[in-house]
C-alpha cells in the first residue's frame, strides 16, 4: 500500500455493516428507528426536567447532562453511518475520522464521569440526608458537571491530538461502523509505542477510579440502607438509586462486553455486535431506565406531553379555523 503523509491524506473505509445489498434496507431501517428513539427519549427528559420546577435538584441536573450526552454520544456515529448504508459508500475522510474519534470519546468519558457523580449524589442522599442540600449545593453542581466536561475534552484532545504524528496507509479498512480508536491505531505505518501508552493510561485512570468511586458510593448506600428498620422504608431508599444503579450495570456492562469479546474473540463480527449495544443501545435504553423507574420523572412526562400533545394537535386546527 502506498503511504500516506502525517497531515493525514487519504481517507478510510468503514466495513461495520457490508454485505449483501438486500439486507442494507434492514440495517438502515433498524439503526434509523434506534437512533430517533434515542434522541427523541433523551429530549423529552431533557425538556421534562426544565419544564418541571419539582424536579430541579441535583439528581435531575446531572441526569439531564447524561441526556445530552448520550444525544451527542450517538449523534457522533449513527448518521455518518445511515448515510454510508444510504450511498452504498464506506468512505470516511481523515479529518471525519479524526472528528468520531474526538467526540466519541468525549462523550463516551462524560457518560462515564457523569455516572460517578451521580453515585456520589446518591450517596450523600441515602447516607447524609440531613446535610445533602447542604453538600450538594447549586455551586458544587455545576463545579462537578464543568470538571466533568473539562477532563472528557482534555482526555479527548490528548488521545486525537497524538494521531497526528503517525502516518497511515491509504485506503486502509476499519472493521467497524465507526472510527474506533484502537482500530485506528492498527493500521498507522509508524509506530504506536506512545499512542498506546496513552490509550491505557486514560483508560486505566478513567476506567478503574470512577468505577471505584461508583462501588464504594454503593457499598455506603447498601450498609446505610441494611441499617433501615422497616420494610417500606428500605423499599423506598431503594428506589430512589434503582434508575442510576440500572444505568450503571447497563452502561459497564455493555463496555465490559466489548473489551472481554474483543480479547476473548477474534471475530470482528462479535466485537461489532459488542459495540453495538455499547455504543447505541444503552444510550437508547437509558430513557427508559429513568422513566420507567423512577415515580416523578413519570409524571414529568405525561404533564410534558399532556401539553406538547394538544399543541400539536390543536395549533394546526385553531388556524383553520381562523
Amino acid at each position: 500500500m502506498e503511504r500516506g503523509n502525517q497531515t493525514g491524506a487519504g481517507h478510510f473505509l468503514l466495513l461495520g455493516f457490508t454485505g449483501p445489498p438486500d439486507l442494507q434496507p434492514f440495517f438502515f431501517g433498524l439503526f434509523l428507528s434506534m437512533y430517533l428513539v434515542t434522541f427523541t427519549g433523551n429530549l423529552l427528559i431533557i425538556l421534562a426536567v426544565s419544564s418541571d420546577s419539582h424536579l430541579h435538584t441535583p439528581m435531575y441536573f446531572f441526569l439531564t447532562n447524561l441526556s445530552f450526552s448520550d444525544i451527542c454520544f450517538t449523534s457522533t456515529t449513527i448518521p455518518k453511518m445511515l448515510r454510508n448504508i444510504q450511498t452504498q459508500s464506506n468512505v470516511i475522510t481523515y479529518a471525519g475520522c479524526l472528528s468520531q474519534v474526538f467526540f466519541f470519546i468525549v462523550f463516551g468519558c462524560l457518560d462515564n464521569l457523569l455516572l460517578t457523580v451521580m453515585a456520589y449524589d446518591r450517596f450523600v442522599a441515602i447516607c447524609h440526608p440531613l446535610h445533602y442540600m447542604f453538600i450538594m449545593n447549586p455551586q458544587l453542581c455545576r463545579l462537578l458537571a464543568l470538571g466533568s466536561w473539562c477532563i472528557s475534552i482534555l482526555v479527548s484532545l490528548l488521545m486525537t491530538l497524538t494521531l497526528l504524528r503517525l502516518s497511515f496507509c491509504t485506503h486502509t479498512e476499519i472493521s467497524h461502523f465507526f472510527c474506533d480508536l484502537p482500530e485506528v491505531l492498527k493500521l498507522a505505518c509508524s509506530d504506536t509505542l506512545l499512542n498506546n501508552i496513552v490509550v491505557y493510561l486514560m483508560t486505566f485512570v478513567l476506567g478503574v477510579f470512577p468505577l471505584s468511586g461508583i462501588l464504594f458510593s454503593y457499598s455506603q448506600i447498601f450498609s446505610s440502607i441494611l441499617k433501615i428498620s422497616s420494610a417500606r422504608g428500605k423499599y423506598k431508599a431503594f428506589s430512589t438509586c434503582g434508575s442510576h444503579l440500572s444505568a450503571v450495570s447497563l452502561f459497564y456492562g455493555a463496555g465490559l462486553g466489548v473489551y472481554l469479546s474483543s480479547a476473548g474473540t477474534s471475530t470482528s463480527r462479535t466485537s461489532l455486535v459488542a459495540s453495538v449495544m455499547y455504543t447505541i443501545v444503552t444510550p437508547m435504553l437509558n430513557p427508559f431506565i429513568y422513566s420507567l423507574r423512577n415515580r416523578d420523572m413519570k409524571g414529568a412526562l405525561g404533564r410534558l406531553l399532556g401539553r406538547l400533545v394538544p399543541l400539536c394537535v390543536g395549533g394546526p386546527l385553531r388556524n383553520s379555523h381562523e
